[in-house]
């Protein structure tokens, strides 16, 4: 039994999840159910990031405090996962008394090693907004190749950036010329770090490649010190004298929730938080393509400048960028798919298959209407959902819904053997592969039916249709386990017919088991759908303008 953290990122609590914020964050439930079903001690943490400018400003907008912003979107955020099937130990929040009191101590730590040093610095300020500017929100050209460009990092040429070496520095809120301040802050040398950083991506080959190209490249490009505080109001203040005026820079105590959430879900459970964080646990990171840096660098550089043993990343499992409909998500124009939107009108079995089967993993991938109801016709409930459904539906017509005897036959053992099979794609992070995996017994369990015809051999051999139908069950059965992780809703009502549980190995339904009255596991989507939901997201766009 292993101490295992599975740590989902954070989101910005100044606006609603769209489906790029799913898309990257699913494959830690995964995680976090499979390693349960295999009996290891799991704490899958996250929580809503409620400081720093996103949420100020938006706050502003609105003529509301930061405070009631966040706390909104944070409400809105529980219950979207709470719909999917989130299975976190804890959703937390950075504004929480527990989260603010641990991120306070840790930095009173933090200034007490060698790693933190004072420096007065410019700092980009908007005269409209009447406020400094997180880097994120200031945009210009590119110094070094002359594309458009944030404060901190060019997308283009994926060129490391200081804010106030921008071309037509331009505050991203307002779109007015920003000015720069002279202020004076704590900083960390994560420049020093260098060695113990390239050790980190050096020794850790099971990084997302994303993860160890974006790492190396920062590596190679030179790291530069970080800022540890802020002049902003909303946020977790200093804890130095001197400082007492200033928050801790969003960056700097966001991803120390990982911290702060598991010692909570430690303390509500009785757990070992140390032993969570020491030498005999594994630790994955699951975020998407941009929060790289935050996972790869600034968190092991926090935890290295912290001292003590905190364990460092063991797996990043970074995904790559969803697009939808062949063009990028943008919320600022309205062109996305809002999660909370998606439940209304679907399952969320259907929606976790889609972006588990079809998702940015290893490279960018595209969201379409069209794909979504094939995927989820042709595939959820054509193949999976109808070969269950033929099965025990005949069982209850010709069988009075009792489990008929029969044999054990190759097809029905081979799922024994995709335990360790799909327990280590999900493991090494190929979860499309995993799936895959699976979905190829679901057709080869179809075909196993057509080929046996038990509707023929019903009057013409009777053992031959009890034992093909025997089999079947305990297919059903073992891939209701194997897809739990994936599908934990339409899975949880399976096992529940077969009266099983999900414990990760080789389940049988005796002979003579009476079936309870089952149900479609899945309901068909109207194809009408693919041009409703485009028309509607073109409204969405219009609405905007």
């Amino acid at each position: 039994m292993k101490n295992i953290l599975i740590g989902g990122a954070w989101p910005y609590a100044n606006g609603s999840l769209h489906i790029g914020h799913i898309a990257g964050l699913l494959p830690g439930d995964v995680l976090a159910r499979y390693h349960r079903a295999i009996g290891d001690r799991v704490c899958f943490v996250s929580g809503s990031d409620c400081h720093g400018t996103p949420v100020a400003i938006r706050a502003k907008q609105e003529g509301r405090t930061p405070q009631e912003i966040s706390d909104f979107y944070h409400e809105e955020f529980e219950e979207v996962f709470r719909r999917l099937g989130f299975s976190y130990d804890v959703y937390t929040k950075t504004s929480a008394l527990h989260h603010r009191e641990f991120v306070r101590e840790f930095h009173k730590t933090l200034y007490e090693g060698k790693y933190v040093y004072e420096k007065e610095a410019l700092q980009a300020y908007c005269e409209r907004c009447d406020t400094f500017l997180a880097d994120r929100f200031v945009t210009g050209k590119c110094p070094v190749c002359g594309s458009d460009a944030r404060g901190d990092q060019c997308d283009a040429c994926g060129s490391v950036l200081e804010t106030e070496n921008l071309l037509e520095p331009v505050c991203a809120i307002c779109k007015k010329p920003v000015g720069f301040r002279a202020s004076r802050h704590l900083y960390i040398a994560v420049s020093a770090m260098e060695k113990q950083l390239r050790r980190l991506v050096d020794t850790h080959p099971a990084w997302r490649k994303n993860a160890v190209a974006f790492t190396n490249r920062y590596l190679e490009e030179g790291l530069r010190d970080r800022a540890l505080t802020r002049d902003l109001e909303w946020g977790i203040p200093v804890p130095k004298e001197g400082y007492e005026s200033k928050t801790i820079y969003i960056w700097a105590e966001n991803v120390l929730g990982y911290l702060s959430a598991s010692k909570a879900a430690a303390g509500q459970t009785g757990g070992d938080f140390a032993a969570l964080w020491g030498e005999d646990a594994k630790h994955y990171y699951v975020h998407g393509k941009d929060n790289i840096p935050f996972h790869s660098i600034i968190l092991p550089a926090l935890l290295i400048g912290n001292g003590g043993s905190w364990r460092l990343p063991d797996q990043i499992v970074s995904s790559e960028y969803l697009t939808l409909e062949g063009r990028k998500i943008s919320t600022s124009q309205n062109y996305a798919i809002w999660v909370k939107d998606l439940l209304a009108r679907y399952e969320p079995d259907s929606i976790r298959y889609y972006f588990l089967a079809n998702g940015p993993e290893k490279k960018d991938a595209d969201f379409s209407w069209r794909e979504y109801v094939h995927s989820h016709n042709g595939e959820l409930l054509g193949a999976y959902g109808n070969f269950i459904n033929r099965t025990l539906s005949f069982i209850h017509k010709y069988w009075n819904g009792v489990v008929p005897e029969g044999t054990e036959e190759e097809l029905s053992q081979k799922a024994q053997g995709l335990y360790t099979v799909v327990g280590g794609l999900i493991e090494k992070g190929a979860f499309k592969d995993a799936i895959a995996c699976i979905f190829d017994l679901v057709r080869e369990a179809n075909k196993f039916f057509d080929t046996k015809k038990p509707w023929a051999t019903r009057t013409e051999d009777e053992a031959a249709c009890k034992s093909t139908l025997h089999q079947c069950v305990q297919l059903i059965a073992n891939l209701a386990v194997l897809l739990y992780p994936f599908l934990p809703f339409s899975s949880e009502k399976v096992c529940g017919w077969l009266q099983i549980g999900n414990e990760w190995k080789r389940h049988t339904v005796p002979a003579g088991y009476q079936l309870p009255e089952t149900e479609l596991l899945f309901q068909r989507i109207d194809k009408k759908v693919i041009e409703e939901e485009t028309q509607r997201l073109q409204e969405l766009i219009l609405q905007k303008k």
